[in-house]
């Protein structure tokens, strides 16, 4: 598998395993070790979760299965992410749905993060959404005891603009290593609106999010998604591939910032799909072809 380096203490994966629907695969704890080491198996030894997955439930699926195999947690990566709050089932004690980037949640929230995965350490923590109430000065706080007691190795964010993960980085102590955002061939914004040119100024490698458009690129009927599939399958026979998710993947792994695409998926051959696009490379005329086809117009 191929890997980058977001600090001395982090590298990760070019494709994470992400844990979003967890609890769709109705796996049992003893399935889901074995679909984890399915999934080290072909390479992947980078997750990604975030406390709010399956309704504050997800984090805990998993560690349930980490704590069947003595000694798997160090083989692997781990990603979560905390800040958003709704009132469910697990969580009654809130009323509204709201971000809470306060100290004393976030501290809150990874010591429950430890608790759910057996472990005493985080690889990465991100802040999962900015909030318009943030104090950057208690975020740093809150990273800053996180870090000297050992409890999170490395920090960044999730769905930052340009603007807010410069107000948050000048705040901070340890440098923020990556921003996790959704990038698809049907979601283009990044590098539109600053935020991948901003990622790769800092030298840092983002995680994309939703990398196969909730599935729009396999079932959706508009004329961009029409546009965009039939211009990923006419490059894929270059390759001799006619996955869509395959090239997909492909399409985001070529680009120059070294997308970390995640893969949300519960079935070991959709996993693979992914790693394969390893082996494929778009040129610059066949990226930007796609980039035009979801664009819906020529370049300038």
């Amino acid at each position: 598998m191929k890997t980058v380096r977001l600090s001395d203490t982090l590298t990760m994966d070019r494709i994470i395993h992400g844990h979003w629907r967890l609890l769709d695969w109705k796996m049992t704890k003893e399935e889901l070790l074995h679909f984890i080491e399915e999934v080290m198996d072909l390479g992947i030894t980078t997750v990604d979760t975030a406390d709010i997955y399956g309704g504050f439930s997800c984090e805990e699926a998993f560690g349930e299965a980490l704590k069947l195999k003595k000694g798997l947690r160090e083989r692997l990566t781990i990603v979560t992410k905390c800040g958003i709050v709704f009132p469910c089932e697990n969580r009654p004690q809130f009323k509204t749905h709201h971000y809470d980037n306060s100290r004393k949640h976030i501290l809150t929230s990874v010591d429950r993060s430890l608790k759910n995965f057996g472990t005493d350490y985080l690889d990465l923590l991100l802040i999962h959404r900015p909030s318009p109430f943030m104090d950057p000065a208690e975020v740093s706080e809150a990273f800053r005891e996180l870090y000297q007691s050992g409890k999170v190795r490395n920090f960044g964010v999730s769905n930052y603009k340009p603007s807010q993960f410069e107000l948050l980085s000048s705040y901070v102590e340890y440098p923020l290593v990556t921003n996790q955002v959704e990038i698809s061939p049907l979601t283009l914004d990044v590098f539109q609106d600053g935020t991948m040119d901003s990622i790769m100024t800092r030298g840092l490698y983002p995680m994309a999010w939703s990398p196969l458009a909730g599935g729009e690129l396999f079932t959706g009927k508009s004329e961009r998604a029409i546009n965009v599939r039939n211009m990923l399958l006419a490059i894929g026979e270059k390759h001799n591939e006619d996955r869509i998710d395959t090239l997909a993947y492909a399409f985001l792994l070529s680009h120059p910032g070294k997308i970390l695409p995640i893969v949300g998926s519960g079935k070991i051959e959709r996993i693979k799909n992914a790693v394969d696009a390893l082996d494929i490379r778009f040129s610059a005329e066949d990226w930007l072809s796609v980039y035009k086809a979801s664009i819906g117009e020529s370049l300038p």
